[in-house]
């Protein structure tokens, strides 16, 4: 059997191109994993073993490699070396220069979902991953069930998270441990129907408009009145807030889906506000991993932890098969949330709790967390050089995330351009199905970017670019 050392890859490199070698050489990598001499699957050669071949450096081989496994050729796997991507087995192989080839049917090419709101998972299942769900299958399991607010390793392991990544003095005794946004803001909002309106009436919680159509479903489901108010380029319109409300539902670290960072003063404002409506500010931060080249403004639970409920998540920078997050409570809400568990129970496993909570204790979410950063940088960089080609679109809410808004020309029809991508292959969103009460959203889709390849992006943003010209 060959292995990777064995394969037989001629690679000419161009010294006198001006080029760098790195670019050259990721080139040549991804013209062989195209025309299958590299098949899906296979091996690449060790870098070492490589640089040696080519006289470069394994620095540079090193570089180009990591470059394909953002692009999505290629994958990195812990213990068995860097392969190329089974993904690229849907992609026909090149087929050889003929004279009169055999006219073949056309294959059926699945459709690339680059709908928001989901990550590369390829790159998790690295060693430490798999340590942690070892040593908690292997443990004996109780005979009773998780506690209500979360096994208390994991609640550690997750207030020191947020204290390194979010700067939030986080005690461990308001973390509830939670299975992903909805769930958590369904107990926030059952916890303060319960404590604010024990006589049944609804609770009243401003959303943004447009917003993240989940959490209004999620909200509406558990009777709460939702009170939209708009958004701008930088989030949530402060001063447009009612006089009164008992919660409000806002995403300040990248707005959902608009793509706003809500700046310092409006925070502040906003905490104001609350403080005087006597409300509670529920801080949604679910993909605040992923910030690009700007430092991170404050959390809303660092500047006011009396007075804000921080959501979050393991779903965007792990996987939202896990449906694991967590939330943390101010004092004052932390015994009716806990009422809340006794009534409908844990929903968090045991075994997945104590995986999360050895995953995180040895540094398995910091790595990941850079890896799943970096590769996103990656396409995001790509995603709007492609789309500045085109002077007829137009990509906003990129400085943090893992989606971006393309906006369509005046007059656009976005609902006939996501029907027409998607009858090319690719499935995106219709801006409007954001909208709370809004009719004025301009043309726009929404393209999330999480686990797309190079290709894919291409491939989605010319065929945008040709429906939104026919269509404008």
């Amino acid at each position: 059997m060959r292995t990777a050392t064995d394969l037989d890859l001629p690679l000419a490199l161009d010294r006198t191109d001006r080029s760098p070698l790195q670019v050259q050489l990721a080139s040549a990598l991804r013209a062989a994993v195209l025309d299958h001499r590299l098949p899906p699957g296979g091996p690449v050669p060790a870098t070492r073993r490589l640089a040696e071949q080519l006289g470069v450096s394994r620095a540079t081989v090193t570089a180009a490699y990591e470059q394909l496994v953002g692009e999505g050729f290629l994958e990195a796997r812990h213990g068995s070396g860097t392969r190329v991507s089974t993904h690229v087995g849907a992609l026909p192989a090149a087929p050889p220069v003929a004279r009169s080839a055999p006219r073949q049917p056309m294959a059926v090419r699945a459709a690339a979902d680059l709908r928001p709101g989901r990550p590369d998972a390829s790159r998790l299942a690295d060693a430490a991953w798999r340590s942690a769900w070892r040593s908690a299958v292997l443990a004996a399991v109780p005979d009773s069930e998780p506690p209500l607010a979360g096994l208390p390793a994991l609640r550690e392991q997750v207030a020191a998270h947020l204290r390194a990544a979010r700067g939030i003095a986080a005690d461990p005794a308001g973390v509830v441990v939670t299975a992903g946004t909805s769930d958590g803001l369904a107990l926030v909002a059952h916890a303060l129907r319960a404590q604010r309106h024990p006589d049944g009436a609804p609770l009243r919680v401003v959303v943004e408009d447009p917003g993240y159509p989940s959490a209004a479903r999620c909200l509406r489901r558990v009777g709460a009145q939702l009170l939209p108010v708009d958004v701008d380029d930088d989030g949530l319109l402060v001063d447009q807030l009612p006089a009164s409300a008992d919660a409000v539902l806002v995403t300040p670290s990248h707005q959902y889906p608009w793509g706003g960072v809500l700046p310092l003063e409006r925070r502040v404002a906003m905490l104001r506000w609350a403080r005087e409506a006597g409300a509670v500010v529920i801080e949604d931060d679910y993909d605040g991993e992923f910030r690009y080249g700007a430092a991170p403004l404050p959390a809303l639970a660092s500047l006011d932890p009396s007075r804000v409920v921080h959501v979050g998540t393991f779903s965007k920078v792990l996987s939202p098969w896990l449906r694991a997050g967590y939330l943390l409570a101010p004092p004052p809400l932390r015994a009716e949330l806990e009422a809340v568990r006794v009534d409908l129970g844990v929903p968090v496993g045991g075994t997945l709790q104590t995986a999360m909570a050895t995953y995180l204790a040895g540094g398995g979410l910091q790595r990941q967390v850079a890896r799943a950063r970096r590769d996103a940088a990656h396409r995001r960089a790509h995603l709007q050089a492609l789309v500045a080609e085109y002077p007829h679109l137009r990509a906003r809410g990129a400085a943090a995330g893992l989606h971006v808004v393309v906006e369509l020309p005046d007059g656009a029809d976005a609902a006939a351009v996501v029907a027409a991508l998607a009858a090319d292959g690719y499935l995106v969103a219709d801006l409007t199905a954001y909208a709370v009460a809004r009719a004025d959203l301009p043309p726009a889709v929404v393209l999330g970017y999480g686990p797309a390849t190079l290709d894919q992006l291409r491939g989605a943003v010319a065929a945008l670019a040709r429906a939104a010209a026919q269509d404008g």
